[in-house]
């Protein structure tokens, strides 16, 4: 099979390039993830979209494609927070695993799913290996209370591959943002709600315009570096997605910061899980922003 079709669509540079339909989308994709194309047309299929820019008609067939392959996940007894963890820490320490361990504490299941995209930075499972929290070789329930790590390999190998064009190319891909909102239960097998993040603007509107269109469960926010957790030193706006409905839970901090949080000096794994264990000892409170949206989370599932 070929996707030259849908290149000479996407292909034809920011103002030449048409939109494609959410079935040819699938269709391109899966072609993509199953193998069936050649390297050269994967990597004008990543160029292309990286200059086109995807519509969430587009995103929203990319991700029936990646639904479709995922494998899967069995259901928890109650709702699962799925955390996607990609973009890892570079100047700020990576709170994603605190994140998870806080929901965890209040009973919930917590899959955390993610792999390394770049070489330069900390990323979310050598935090957990920290914190003595490994990869399982194979799927598995995730328990109430539990947190578990997923790589990105174990869910779809082929969706790993895509994401490791960039180390090639140097540029994101679709793989990147559909990390970012795929929901590893959606085919049925049980509850969950998606915390999504992005780093620029235009982002969060075609992510959300996405969520609407898949009639999603999901939290989006600015995270941190990209990362899914709030910004410790500044409450950041976030907006909820029950069933594709959006609404506004909270808005975002305005103003000069009249004090920093007391966080980690230093970005690497030790010193950020040193940190994780003091908040969840008791011997620090956890960072406001991320307090809150734990709360908002625990109310979101509670509609699931």
């Amino acid at each position: 099979m070929s996707i030259a079709h849908y290149i000479k669509v996407i292909g034809r540079g920011k103002d030449g390039a048409r939109p494609l339909s959410r079935e040819q989308a699938c269709d391109l994709l899966g072609q993509v993830l199953d193998g069936t194309v050649t390297d050269l047309e994967i990597g004008a299929f990543c160029l292309a979209m990286r200059i086109k820019g995807e519509t969430p008609e587009e995103m929203a067939g990319f991700l029936d494609a990646v639904q479709r392959r995922l494998s899967p996940l069995p259901a928890s007894d109650r709702p699962t927070v799925v955390l996607p963890s990609y973009n890892g820490a570079r100047k700020l320490p990576l709170l994603t695993p605190l994140l998870a361990l806080l929901l965890a504490r209040e009973g919930l299941p917590v899959l955390v799913h993610g792999t390394p995209t770049e070489s330069s930075r900390v990323f979310v499972s050598e935090v957990l290996l920290a914190l003595d929290i490994r990869a399982p070789s194979a799927i598995k329930k995730i328990a109430d209370g539990e947190v578990a790590f997923i790589p990105t390999e174990l869910l779809c190998p082929a969706l790993k591959r895509l994401l490791d064009v960039r180390r090639v190319v140097g540029l994101r891909n679709p793989a990147h943002s559909l990390v970012k909102i795929m929901n590893p239960l959606a085919n049925g097998l049980g509850k969950a709600l998606v915390v999504s993040s992005y780093t620029h603007p235009e982002y969060a509107l075609a992510m959300a315009q996405t969520f609407e269109l898949v009639q999603a469960n999901a939290l989006l926010l600015r995270g941190t570096e990209g990362e899914v957790v709030a910004d410790a030193r500044r409450m950041p706006k976030m907006e909820a997605f029950i069933h594709g409905q959006r609404s506004l839970l909270q808005e975002a901090q305005a103003g000069t910061l009249a004090a920093l949080p007391d966080l980690p000096t230093t970005v690497d794994a030790a010193s950020t899980a040193a940190y994780i264990q003091s908040v969840m000892a008791g011997e620090r409170p956890p960072p406001p922003s991320i307090a809150r949206q734990v709360e908002h989370i625990l109310r979101l599932v509670k509609q699931l």
